[in-house]
């Protein structure tokens, strides 16, 4: 994958909370900063707020690595210097970049980095198992629902529920498919009223497929609610 792709500007905020299974508002908080209170917080994801409501698939899939540490009740903010350091040392997009710093031999350039931010355990890529370097448990989430092609990443499952579902941006605008049919088109006919086994025949598709391409639509709009 070039660096073109990852700075595809396909997505929209909302576009992101939708799809990596985000509550409303917060992609715009992580890309784009906040106000509260009276004070300042710059972006997650992005060096500086530069205005820009175009999200990159560079900037989605940094965004799904976030996601897998959003239950943990620690503020974002406190990743925003280690994704500063990354993007320091590997360049833009670190994170969508992921399978070079996330391999056994850069594993311990992280681990310092991670030691002298001070980051937040909850928030941590990497951490010491058994004497060993290993991805925590969150990473390793991320790194099994991607796929890379010269070392970014170029197709997404954004469901462990749907695993035939990808999202890849040089499809559909990078929307959901199941063997490239839009998973919100399948959902819209099924909630117009047309059984499975209509959807199954009008799109050539199987069961399967059609229930995982409804059933990824309703988690997205729980999750987004």
């Amino acid at each position: 994958m070039t660096v073109s792709m990852l700075d595809r500007a396909i997505y929209s905020f909302g576009d992101v909370d939708r799809l990596v299974g985000l509550p409303a508002g917060t992609a715009r908080r992580w890309l784009d900063g906040y106000e509260r209170s009276g004070s300042r917080y710059e972006p997650v994801l992005r060096e500086h707020s530069d205005g820009s409501a175009a999200v990159t698939w560079g900037e989605l899939v940094e965004a799904r690595l976030l996601a897998e540490f959003r239950s943990r009740k620690v503020s974002m903010q406190r990743m925003r210097p280690a994704v500063a350091a990354l993007r320091d040392e590997f360049g833009r997009y670190p994170l969508a970049h992921a399978r070079p710093f996330l391999t056994v031999d850069n594993r311990e350039l992280v681990r310092r980095m991670q030691d002298r931010l001070e980051l937040d355990p909850d928030l941590s890529l990497v951490v010491v198992r058994n004497g060993q370097v290993v991805l925590s448990a969150a990473a390793e989430r991320f790194q099994h629902s991607v796929h890379y092609e010269d070392d970014a990443v170029a197709l997404i499952r954004p469901s462990a529920a749907t695993p035939d579902v990808t999202m890849d941006p040089a499809r559909s605008f990078g929307q959901p498919t199941v063997r490239g049919i839009r998973t919100d088109a399948i959902a819209e006919d099924f909630r117009a009223g047309s059984e499975r086994d209509e959807l199954v025949e009008l799109y050539d598709l199987t069961p399967t497929l059609v229930d995982q391409a409804i059933r990824f639509e309703l988690i997205a709009a729980r999750d987004a609610a």
